[in-house]
């Protein structure tokens, strides 16, 4: 098997992947394939593919080579050391994302009643995070597409913790009533005007509803910002993730909607990833 994962390494290189992608990517479909976690490959790997191992793994590659993301492929992506189902209809969770969850779960106390929303909520990647690390809480979780919400009560349904869920669909926060202590969102935030130059892994494939927010990327950060300022609690919060180099835009949005900037936080390489903002 160790020979169809190098060759496939070889096919992906001529596909346009780069170095990395094209290195790790057929382990890990491979490994999908016969179920074996890297322990069993490291000890396993030299066996002989099978003709069906063989002709399942050819079709899993042409569908890499075609730029289709890994998670989809597999059907899975692990957030916060779960893995949740992702598939088209949802965006792939990010780590930068977990930024967010670790400032909650930090700045919240644990036995604290709290009424928090997970805007945008996809897959439920932070919605049912928060509520796994947190049993004391019940959390909802709004979309504008019924399909993703389809996937999150999936997720809910196989972390249990489908009974201290709400799921709403709609735009933003117009399918909910009342105030929140705490808001926390992932909107789409991806400039219209970036698409031609963005990876075909991304572009061609995750839902375009969850990326793009208007031609700067702003038009549902601003909206979402000025729904925030009405509907939080006073002293209430929200951490909205946003896209590289725009912070600046953010915050003025954040300031304009009347709310006072708490905090910026950086991701693992400094970039400013989430802004934290006050009414």
């Amino acid at each position: 098997m160790r020979h169809a994962v190098a060759a496939a390494r070889q096919r992906l290189l001529a596909a346009g992947l780069d170095q990395r992608h094209a290195h790790l990517d057929p382990e890990v479909l491979a490994r999908h394939l016969l179920r074996w976690d890297h322990a069993t490959w490291i000890t396993r790997a030299d066996e002989p593919a099978s003709p069906e191992f063989l002709a399942a793994f050819d079709a899993l590659i042409d569908r890499r080579a075609a730029r289709e993301p890994v998670a989809y492929i597999v059907g899975v992506r692990e957030f916060y050391g779960r893995d949740f189902l992702v598939n088209p209809d949802v965006l792939i969770p990010r780590p930068e994302t977990e930024l967010i969850v670790d400032y909650v779960l930090q700045r919240v106390p644990a036995d604290r009643p709290v009424r928090l929303i997970d805007v945008g909520t996809g897959s439920g990647a932070m919605a049912l995070t928060l509520a796994a690390e947190r049993q004391a809480w019940h959390v909802e979780a709004s979309d504008l597409s019924a399909e993703a919400i389809a996937v999150a009560r999936r997720n809910a349904q196989a972390f249990g913790v489908a009974d201290r869920v709400t799921f709403h669909v709609g735009d933003l926060l117009e399918p909910t009533t009342g105030l929140f202590d705490v808001i926390v969102s992932n909107p789409p935030y991806v400039a219209r005007r970036d698409q031609p130059g963005m990876s075909p892994d991304v572009r061609d494939h995750e839902p375009h509803v969850a990326l793009f927010g208007g031609q700067d990327g702003m038009d549902i950060p601003r909206r979402l910002l000025t729904q925030a300022a009405q509907r939080l609690v006073p002293d209430g919060w929200i951490a909205m993730e946003f896209g590289y180099g725009m912070q600046e835009p953010v915050e003025e949005a954040a300031r304009a909607a009347g709310l006072e900037i708490d905090d910026v936080l950086e991701d693992l390489q400094g970039i400013a990833r989430t802004v934290i903002a006050r009414r």
